[in-house]
């Protein structure tokens, strides 16, 4: 059954990896990997658990036992009935152990698809106020050198602010309204992924896999921004230098429908919900750190200011631009399959993790390589391959990062 995991995650993984080609949407593989894995845990859970891989019911057992043997003697039978029992009977239940660890990886997972939706949420309901309209009227360089370093800058910054996968949608709807010619589009959109990647990744909410490491605790605010900074603007001029010398002339700006010149809000509303949406999700490491609440309570208290006044700004406007604008109109337009994705793909390497898989695989690494920065460029070429997600999600469950400020 261990092998069999293994096999059921790689075909799940295959079938995520060759989404196009089966035509087959990569949240429904992940969410039927996730599933499977669970459930073939959960039907041999003795013979899984006995193979003594698992670091968590490792953990488990050790507590109960330090439980038994050195708090039950002193406490009396109520308080040790109400409060350290049912710590005691997880260790004695392998079912209930089972139970008790999805659990525990549901509430990590649920965290950051939380964070992830208030996100979402926040920048389609600034696109939906034509609130980008300020910044792409100002670009009116036509020449293709120029354009593609202003929208990568742009994308860079953006990205750190916003977050890769955001920023990314939102920029190549952008260049939809400044470049005609879709093979030029196509190249264009390959530096913004390239910059909106290297953007994210030294901003503690500009990426997936450094909001898992911020909410896991594993990095800090201001370290990941010191420490990351340069090297991710290297990885994004690097580029950006060579392929400026690929090429040459002007783009040409294709002619907007009358739907899309449409005006849906005045430019105070624009520059309004800009500004919102930009401070609300700025504000969520400033809120984490006063309260020391997790960071989706902060996108979700931001989500909600914006909501009351998308609420209050267009209560008196017609059923139309209330459809639009209002963020029940905006949450019909989120991207919910990847929501799915995230949650079906941890829930898969949740599985790993609590059965031993990648403790397993974090022994062969560290025999097969001996160092720790190899095995980190190991990580990083097959993050080109496959998705990161996973790959930091196992990455966290292989290796015990120490909780940042320790």
């Amino acid at each position: 059954m261990f092998i069999l995991m293994i096999v059921v995650f790689i075909l799940g993984y295959t079938a995520i990896a060759l989404e196009h080609p089966l035509k087959i949407d990569k949240a429904a593989s992940a969410l039927l990997t996730g599933t499977i894995l669970w459930t073939l845990y959960a039907l041999n859970q003795h013979g899984l658990l006995e193979l003594d891989l698992s670091p968590a019911w490792e953990h488990v057992r050790h507590t109960a036992h330090d439980v038994i043997q050195f708090i039950k003697p002193g406490v009396d039978e109520p308080y040790f009935k109400e409060v350290w029992e049912s710590t005691v009977d997880v260790a004695n239940s392998q079912s209930l152990f089972v139970k008790h660890d999805l659990e525990h990886h549901l509430v990590e997972i649920a965290e950051l698809l939380f964070f992830l939706l208030g996100a979402m949420t926040i920048a389609e309901t600034v696109d939906q106020h034509q609130g980008f309209n300020p910044i792409t009227d100002k670009i009116k360089t036509t020449n293709q050198v120029k354009l593609l370093w202003i929208l990568s800058i742009l994308t860079f910054f953006m990205s750190a602010a916003l977050d890769n996968l955001t920023t990314t949608i939102v920029m190549v709807a952008l260049l939809r309204k400044l470049i005609e010619d879709k093979k030029t589009r196509w190249f264009f959109a390959s530096m913004v992924v390239l910059a909106a990647n290297a953007g994210g990744a030294w901003s503690p909410i500009g990426d997936v896999t450094t909001i898992m490491l911020w909410i896991g605790g594993q990095v800090t605010t201001m370290n990941i921004i010191v420490d990351v900074f340069v090297p991710s603007l290297v990885t994004m001029l690097v580029p950006l230098i060579i392929v400026s010398f690929t090429i040459k002339g002007d783009v040409t700006r294709p002619h907007l429908a009358n739907k899309e010149l449409r005006k849906f809000t005045t430019k105070g509303e624009q520059r309004l919900l800009l500004v919102m949406g930009v401070c609300a999700l700025l504000f969520v490491p400033v809120f984490k750190t006063v309260t020391h609440l997790p960071p989706y309570m902060g996108m979700l208290f931001g989500l909600g200011v914006i909501w009351l006044t998308t609420e209050i700004l267009h209560r008196n406007k017609p059923l139309e631009y209330k459809r639009k604008l209002t963020v029940i109109g905006v949450l019909q337009k989120i991207d919910v399959p990847t929501i799915f994705f995230f949650l079906g793909i941890l829930t898969a390497v949740a599985a790993l993790q609590s059965v031993g898989h990648l403790n397993v695989l974090s022994k062969t690494l560290e025999e097969s390589f001996q160092n720790i920065y190899a095995i980190n460029l190991v990580i990083g070429v097959l993050s080109a391959i496959v998705d990161n997600v996973p790959l930091v999600a196992g990455a966290m469950g292989k290796y015990p990062i120490a909780e940042a400020g320790t």
